[in-house]
Order: structure tokens, then sequence, then C-alpha cells
């Protein structure tokens, strides 16, 4: 961009305004402190002493206006210099050290969650992938992890181009970092204290599983809702991937924990039981319900305020993009009605001629759009117009004359239960060994008398075939119907056919 020098408003002053270097420094603070009245004052003496130089009144307002203007947004030339400077700095650490530099940045902007997103998604587009926190190698701040490739050249080696005849054209670094791991204090509830506790337990070994994990750290410092904050972060993925199942258990396993320390406080006095009959008398994991793609993505977020291991849209995609294809990156104007996908991120109201109009604005991943949903529309619907809830419309997408990109006017809106009812062909369940009339049955039954079609794709190893079951048990595929299918068979068994 056009570095502009508050320098440069003072000789203007100077060679057009007639004024002295002290009135022109004068000037450039008043202009600096957007002072109406002293302003209005300003502007006089400016047109007076540009009028005794030749030059007319309407030009010296607008030669004012454009000072001011720049005057705004201007910097000495020393502060500007200082600022370019940075900047260099600053590109070359994200060029040649982006892991590290990300690293950087996202620690020093650890309780800012909006700029931490922004940081996140920005490594990701340069090729860096950031990791959830893990209970057993994070830190407090995000850390870059060493490259996993061999064979790098010394730091400060010099590295050949062949087709620029032989000549070096840059340093590479040894073992460069593509990957950065999450600082456990950028997980809301807790704080360096907890985290310091957390590092000195393990300094003794790793943690093996939940209940150790309870059982070597202080309590006190480190609460249950700080342990179920890092359950929702993923930071005891590398442990056990079942998430749920974690969350479930934190309440025995602190329970458990508080349990075994009274006992060793009593055996001291009175003999008590060994590490090995506590170890055998270790409760097992809660085992409920598998969060799906959404839960996980929505869980992520509580804790770390983001999501980070993939994009809430992503849970619905193989299901939506079925009927919805036209990803929002690819969305043209258009003067016919085409349905549009993704998940809401904020909305605001406006009114207008014709009464209340909300501004949504949605996203699925590749670009956000702004859609204009009128009140009546709204209030048919305002229990899924809400964010982080999946919203497909049909509209008609315009050009927005005001922000100079696009905007889309819906005129129908449906939540995934709405389009499933609207849309759906049928509902398909793939079974490989997992065939069961009772089971399948017993999660059928509430739903059933519904409008979609159940197909049973049966596979005993030595035939396949596709079973539609009975119009008496078309469902109503809502979501929970789904869900439990999905925990029974598998996500890849139950396929919504639009």
């Amino acid at each position: 961009g056009i570095m502009v020098y508050q320098e440069q408003v003072m000789q203007t002053a100077q060679v057009i305004g007639g004024y002295s270097l002290g009135g022109a420094d004068l000037l450039r603070r008043a202009m600096g402190k957007k002072l109406a009245e002293e302003m209005a004052e300003q502007r006089q003496i400016f047109r007076e002493g540009a009028e005794k130089n030749g030059v007319a009144p309407d030009t010296a307002d607008d030669i004012f206006d454009l000072m001011e203007k720049f005057a705004g947004y201007g910097f000495n030339k020393s502060h500007a210099a200082a600022y370019a400077l940075l900047a260099y700095h600053t590109a070359y650490l994200k060029t040649h050290f982006p892991a590290e530099f990300f690293a950087a940045n996202m620690s020093a902007m650890m309780d800012d969650t909006d700029k931490v997103q922004i940081l996140v998604q920005d490594a990701k587009e340069n090729g860096i992938a950031v990791l959830p926190p893990d209970i057993n190698t994070s830190e407090y701040r995000f850390k870059p992890l060493p490259a996993a490739d061999e064979g790098v050249k010394p730091a400060g080696s010099k590295a050949v181009d062949a087709a620029n005849g032989g000549v070096a054209v840059g340093i590479e670094r040894a073992g460069s970092s593509r990957s950065l791991l999450y600082g456990l204090g950028g997980v809301k509830g807790t704080g360096a204290g907890a985290v310091e506790n957390i590092i000195a337990a393990r300094a003794k070994g790793p943690f093996i599983d939940l209940f150790d994990f309870c059982a070597r750290i202080d309590r006190r410092v480190v609460n249950k809702r700080a342990i179920e904050a890092m359950v929702r972060a993923g930071a005891f993925d590398a442990l056990e991937p079942d998430r749920a199942a974690l969350f479930a258990s934190v309440g025995i396993a602190v329970e458990a924990a508080d349990q075994a320390e009274q006992n060793a406080s009593q055996g001291g006095l009175f003999g008590g039981a060994s590490d090995s009959d506590a170890h055998a008398h270790k409760p097992e994991l809660i085992r409920t319900l598998r969060w799906s793609a959404r839960d996980k993505l929505l869980n992520e977020k509580l804790a770390l305020g983001l999501y980070l291991s993939g994009h809430l849209f992503d849970a619905y995609a193989p299901e939506v993009r079925q009927i919805a294809k036209t990803r929002l990156i690819d969305v043209q104007p258009r003067n016919e009605q085409m349905l549009l996908a993704g998940v809401v991120s904020q909305f605001r109201t406006a009114m207008t001629r014709r009464g209340k109009m909300i501004i949504v604005e949605i996203d699925d991943g590749t670009a956000k759009l702004e859609l204009t949903v009128f009140n009546e529309l709204y209030e048919q619907h305002r229990d899924i117009l809400k964010p982080d809830e999946l919203l497909v419309i049909a509209g008609k997408v315009r050009e927005d004359q005001f922000s100079g990109g696009m905007r889309a006017g819906a005129e129908k809106i449906f939540g995934l239960n709405d389009l499933r009812r609207a849309y759906a062909r049928s509902v398909k369940l793939s079974m490989n060994g997992q065939a069961d009339t009772a089971k399948l049955l017993a999660l059928l039954a509430p739903h059933k008398n519904g409008v979609c079609p159940v197909v049973v794709e049966y596979d005993n190893g030595a035939a396949r075939c596709a079973l539609p079951l009975p119009d008496e048990w078309r469902v109503n595929p809502r979501e929970e119907l789904l869900q439990g299918l999905r925990d029974w068979l598998s996500p890849q068994g139950v396929t919504v056919v639009y």
C-alpha cells in the first residue's frame, strides 16, 4: 500500500496554506485529535492562506479534506520506517519459519479467541497443521513440532539452484517444522497454575489413561471443569479416542482418585491395599453414545472457542451436497432459484421499507455468503436461525451493490430434518454381519409411519441384495433415529439418499 507521512500534510499546509512550520505542526496535531471546533477554525485559516497564494476557496476545501483524510492513517517518517522494518522481519519469519511464527503469534494472542481463530485458518492455508492439545506433550504455550523428515541439510547451508548456474538462492533450516501443537493454556478453564501442575506431574512419566491422570495431578488446582474442557479439546485423544466415554467418565475418575488417596492415607496408619490391588479395582470408562462429528466440533468450540479438527459443515457435507451441490465459493448471480447450504456464523437485523429483515451469514468452509430473510420467514424458522445450525435455503443470488459482493434472498428455508422430509428418497442401511431384526425394529418403531422408505442392503458373504421394508415401516428420518442407527451399525452404514 501507499504510506502517507505526516510530514506531507505539514508541507502542504506550508506551501498552499501559507502556514509557518510551527503552525503546520499545530494543524497536524489538530487533525490527529479530530476536534470539530478546532478543525473548523483551521479550515478557515487554510482557506485564507491558500487564497493569498491564488488557490480558489472550493479547491482549498478539497485539498483540506484530502489532508484530513490522510492524517487519519498517516505516520511520521521514523514511525513508518519502524513499521516497515517490523513488516519485513515478520514476513521473513512467516516465510522461512512458518510453524514457529504461527506458534509465537497464537501464544501471544491466546486470550483473544477471534485472533487465534484467524491465525489457525491462516496457518492451515500456509500448509501448517495445527494439532489438538496433547496431555502428554503440550506445554502452556503453542509450540512447533520437529520435522519428521530425514536428510535435511544442516542449519545455515545454502540451497543451490541448478537452473540458476549453481548460485545459492536461499538458506534452508534444519528440520523445518510444518506443524504445531496447541497449547494447554489455550483451553478454556485451564489457567497457568493448572498447566504447571500437569507438566510437573508428568515429569515422572507420561500419563497412561484418564484414571492415571486424575490420580497424579493436584485436583484442587486442576479441577473437574478443567479436565472436562481438556477432554472436549481432544487433549486425551492419544490415550483414548472416544471423547464421549472420557467425558462421561471424568466424574468417576476424580472420585476414584479421591478414594485411592483416602485409602492410601488410611493405609499409612493401619496398613492397606497394595498398588497392584488398587490397579485391579480401577473403574472402566463409561461407554455411552459416541459423539457425532457435529458433537465433536461443537465441544471443541466450547473448549477452544473455535472448530479445530474440521469445519462444522463437513459433518453435513456428504448428505447435503447430494441436493445443494453448489459450493459458496462457486456461487454466481442467477435469476433462477437455487439451493444453497452452510452453517450459520452470524446474523443481524435491519429495518427496510417492507419491515424488519434479518441478514444471516452462512459458511460452508469454502466461503461465506449473506442471506436476506424477511421477518415472516424468520419467525417460521427462528429455531434454526442461530449460530452453528445448518441452514439450506432456496433463493436467488444477486449482486450486492453496497458491499460489491453477492447476497442471496431466501424464499424457502430448510433445517436438516426439513430437508430430509422434502427431498429424501430413502434411508439406506448397510448390514455386514450385524443383522438383528429385533434391534432394527426397536430403533425404527418410534419413527415409523413417515414418508421416507427404508432400504436394507444385506450382505452375508455369499450373496448381497437390497431389501425395501414394507410401506408401514416408512420413517420420519429425524437425526435421533439416524444417530441411533449409526451407533448400532456404523457412521458409514447409514445413508440418506436424495
